[in-house]
């Protein structure tokens, strides 16, 4: 069995719910404002640590009271914090969610320390072994993470490249994952790219999610909240592949994880004991 290492963002988490999402130039009225934990690696991490298997996160926080705390909550979910950074000059990332009357989100992303990751933080991942995944998504400078990519996969570790929020990278990237994670809006930015990935895992919401021929349902329940849905699937995708699942039986751990994880509000579920 190998390890997970997310490599990726962390960041404050402030919800904000509406009866539905403003357009352009209009004002609505909304809820008092809930502050949360978030940041897709964070969240990422989360889920591939309840999924059970061992998971390290590399990242930043600021030098602030929300990164102190944020690193407690995450090693209380059992996800190792010893190679998270701790950046001065910039402060814990942070997303402003809008979450209207149906449970959908928009979302927008201060990216704060998440930001500062630079090449120094591919040391970081120097042990990565052939039994090790390396999970990221794409709220980390973008070159930083293609380097990860290509160290990765050069020490024969899995790569899982989750590619959100949607931006192009280069093929060779894309060839290196086993798999890329999308959605269907995002691979539709993929297939107009005129890119392709050889290993495509496209999550389709209520309708399950597609991995080549494979096809996993989702299980059917009353939505809350899909903040973070996505980002409880991959977790739970890189851990039971690294566990030693195989294709199928990933995903359905995936979309049964994301069923309960659109149950509650916020990204990552409670705390035992809050």
């Amino acid at each position: 069995m190998g390890r997970v290492i997310v490599f990726g963002s962390v960041s404050q988490d402030l919800v904000l719910s509406m009866p539905r999402h403003p357009t352009s130039g209009e004002t609505l009225i909304g809820s008092d404002i809930i502050t949360g934990f978030g940041g897709k690696g964070a969240n990422q991490a989360v889920a591939a640590a309840l999924a059970g298997a061992e998971t390290l996160l590399v990242g930043r926080v600021g030098d602030d009271a929300v990164g102190r705390e944020y690193l407690q909550r995450l090693a209380e979910y059992g996800v190792d914090v010893s190679r998270m950074e701790t950046d001065v000059d910039a402060p814990t990332g942070s997303a402003i969610i809008y979450v209207n009357g149906e449970g959908d989100n928009m979302i927008v992303v201060a990216p704060g320390a998440n930001a500062r990751m630079t090449a120094a933080d591919l040391t970081k991942i120097d042990d990565l072994g052939e039994d090790d995944i390396l999970l990221m998504p794409l709220e980390s400078p973008h070159e930083v993470v293609i380097a990860a990519a290509a160290q990765a996969y050069d020490a024969g570790a899995r790569v899982v490249l989750n590619l959100a929020p949607y931006a192009d990278v280069p093929a060779e990237t894309l060839e290196q994952c086993d798999p890329v994670v999308v959605n269907e809006h995002e691979a539709a930015l993929l297939e107009d790219s005129g890119a392709s990935a050889p290993s495509l895992l496209v999550t389709l919401g209520p309708l399950g999610a597609k991995w080549g021929e494979i096809y996993a349902p989702a299980e059917q329940v009353s939505v809350t909240d899909t903040t973070g849905a996505g980002d409880c699937y991959c977790g739970t995708l890189a851990a039971r592949l690294a566990l030693g699942d195989d294709r199928e039986d990933a995903m359905r751990a995936a979309s049964a994880a994301s069923a309960v994880n659109v149950q509650h509000a916020g990204a990552q579920p409670p705390l035992a004991g809050t």
